[in-house]
């Protein structure tokens, strides 16, 4: 799984409301079945107090999710995942901003990895 840490605005970013769950894995399965193979939500629970806490905000955290490619196995697809949250203070930041970390994982409906990555 490839990670990075971003700054600036996001690319997925929308302004269509936002379902609250708690990982992103609903997500993800939403993605896969959306004919345009996106999904957007909010994380909530105890996860999302956790991470607000440590980076002193109150900012929703974001999550989008978007479908970069589908494999041959039906249910399964390259899937981007980006977590995005604004107002965070890093530790030795001079102000809050915005920060997010996004990813890429080949994921099907199942939960499991595709098979075959064809």
């Amino acid at each position: 799984m490839a990670l990075a840490m971003l700054h600036g605005p996001s690319a997925l970013a929308t302004d269509a409301p936002r379902q609250p769950v708690t990982d992103a894995a609903p997500l993800m399965r939403q993605a896969l079945a959306a004919i345009d193979g996106k999904a957007s939500g909010v994380l909530t629970g105890q996860k999302a107090d956790a991470i607000s806490r440590r980076f002193q905000t109150q900012s929703p955290i974001h999550i989008d999710v978007r479908t970069e490619r589908r494999y041959a196995q039906s249910g399964c697809a390259r899937l981007k995942v980006l977590f995005w949250q604004d107002g965070v203070l890093l530790p030795g930041a001079d102000k809050p901003r915005r920060q997010s970390i996004e990813f890429g994982i080949d994921y099907c409906a199942s939960g499991e990895p595709p098979a075959s990555l064809q």
